[in-house]
């Protein structure tokens, strides 16, 4: 089943800087583009930091250099400007992504880590793309009709070779509900699966049932281990 990759949201017309941009620059680019966030890259168009609105700030409020890893002859270069570079305010390590992982993944990222954007690279970390919040939101105003297709095309009957008449497909503002009837409960186990995994999918709602459903469930694993013997 055909997921949504990084690939496939971000924008490949990246605002970028290099380690000697000045800090009026850096804000002078941020503005004129609207944006909260430039990846810094090296001769080789490798990110080695992203410098953002916050770092402006902090960098600003504190009022003076901070002695961190940007290298002596960018600090030079500061010093006779009377400001600081992109070098010294930057991020590092950057906190990027490969086009090839999924949006999912790639929200989680931004979540764990705590940032906006992400810049997307190759496997030599070279720069390729930048993939932002606003890309990702954008998963969930997939149109209803739209999940509902690829739902029916691509998990019913190209994945699981469901019929059309089997299984029911309702989607309201994103939330799937399915009736219909399968062969076993493991069945409906992974439809429902496949459908939570659809992007742009917010819950699903199963009323589908099974034939091993009309008699007695299998005993529970736990007592059927531990419950007593059934010999005298």
């Amino acid at each position: 089943m055909k997921r949504i990759k990084v690939g496939d949201l971000m924008t490949d017309e990246v605002v970028s800087v290099v380690p000697v941009t000045s800090f009026k620059e850096v804000a002078k680019l941020l503005a004129q583009h609207n944006i909260s966030g430039l990846p810094v890259l090296d001769d080789e168009d490798r990110v080695v930091g992203v410098v953002s609105e916050s770092d402006l700030l902090s960098r600003q409020a504190a009022g003076h250099p901070v002695t961190g890893d940007a290298p002596d002859a960018t600090r030079t270069v500061a010093s006779s400007k009377g400001e600081f570079t992109a070098a010294e305010i930057m991020s590092t390590p950057a906190v990027t992504v490969h086009a090839q992982e999924t949006a999912p993944d790639a929200a989680r990222l931004m979540t764990r880590r705590g940032v906006e954007r992400l810049p997307v690279v190759d496997d030599e970390d070279r720069l390729v793309g930048i993939v932002t919040r606003r890309d990702l939101l954008r998963l969930f105003l997939r149109p209803d009709a739209e999940i509902r297709r690829r739902l029916v095309e691509d998990v019913l009957e190209d994945t699981m070779e469901i019929g059309p008449d089997t299984v029911t497909v309702h989607v309201v503002d994103g939330v799937i509900t399915l009736e219909g009837r399968l062969e076993n409960r493991g069945r409906i186990a992974i439809l429902t699966r496949l459908a939570e995994q659809l992007d742009g999918v917010v819950t699903v709602m199963s009323h589908v049932t099974a034939h091993d459903m009309d008699g007695p469930g299998p005993a529970s694993p736990q007592r059927a281990a531990h419950g007593p013997s059934a010999e005298p």
